[in-house]
């Protein structure tokens, strides 16, 4: 059986905790209807009395199975099944899960990054190699999660309708060993295999370059379905999506700078491979 200590327990926002609440009561209701107590509803489905009673009080996340299970053994027919992916949503950090909501309204995306691969590039070792330096570093349940919701992100690149995508990277992202060598030269194999998708420019930004209007830091732009264009940055501690035009107006004068100063896309896969021989 699955101990409380294995499931998510902070919900770390009201929109969660809506949704977590929500789903414990119907399934509350459905277990009551079924006239099974706690403690005989859990054994049918594997877990114990005492988790079964905090996911039903909206104090932890239902897992997929745990759903599926309580669907089949309630006869609900995919009902409750059905909670999976609204259940799924929240279990990502809220602002991953408002980039992501703001990533899929787009119809293009342009990003500058000029300290990590952008996060929509980057193998599963290179996401977990970064995120492990952290500090205060995280929990491994914090670890897992945070990795889940960054891979999770990344179906938007090959998604119908396909979006169009322009990533610049500065030549340090490509030569800063994150993860070690052999972590880095299957990440820059994975830049090369990205870089070929036809609705992805990729450019890279040499050091050797005297012109960089990029060195505020790493930015992205996403224009939006409704034509208006959004603008999102991340510090330290601060993850903020830009809506004033005059701001996004800078950022898109910027990154069109940005574009023009860095290789071409054909030149720069030819550059990543340069450096993939030199790793």
């Amino acid at each position: 059986m699955a101990s409380v200590r294995d499931w998510d327990s902070e919900l770390e926002d009201d929109e969660a905790g809506a949704v977590i609440r929500a789903a414990g009561r119907q399934l509350k209701l459905w277990r009551e209807a079924a006239g099974l107590t706690q403690a005989e509803f859990g054994a049918a489905i594997g877990y114990g009395e005492e988790l079964v009673s905090s996911v039903e009080r909206g104090r932890r996340i239902p897992r997929p199975e745990y759903l599926e299970g309580a669907d089949e053994v309630l006869g609900a027919g995919g009902k409750i099944a059905a909670l999976k992916q609204d259940v799924a949503e929240v279990r990502y950090p809220k602002k991953v899960r408002d980039l992501k909501k703001l990533e899929a309204d787009a119809v293009e995306l342009c990003a500058y990054n000029n300290s990590v691969i952008h996060g929509l590039l980057q193998t599963e070792e290179y996401v977990r190699a970064s995120m492990a330096t952290r500090r205060p570093p995280f929990t491994e349940e914090e670890l897992e999660q945070q990795v889940a919701a960054r891979l999770a992100r990344q179906d938007i690149l090959t998604e119908v309708p396909l979006r169009v995508f322009s990533f610049v990277q500065c030549e340090s992202t490509l030569r800063r060993p994150v993860g070690g060598r052999m972590v880095m030269r299957r990440q820059l194999e994975h830049l090369l295999d990205a870089g070929r998708f036809r609705n992805v420019d990729l450019q890279v930004l040499p050091l050797d370059r005297e012109d960089n209007a990029g060195l505020a830091g790493s930015f992205r732009l996403l224009r939006l379905r409704d034509g208006s264009t959004a603008g999102h940055n991340e510090v330290q501690l601060v993850s903020r999506v830009i809506t004033d035009p005059k701001e996004v107006q800078v950022l898109d004068i910027r990154y069109g700078i940005i574009r023009a100063q860095a290789l071409t896309p054909r030149e720069s896969l030819a550059f990543i491979e340069k450096v993939l021989g030199e790793t």
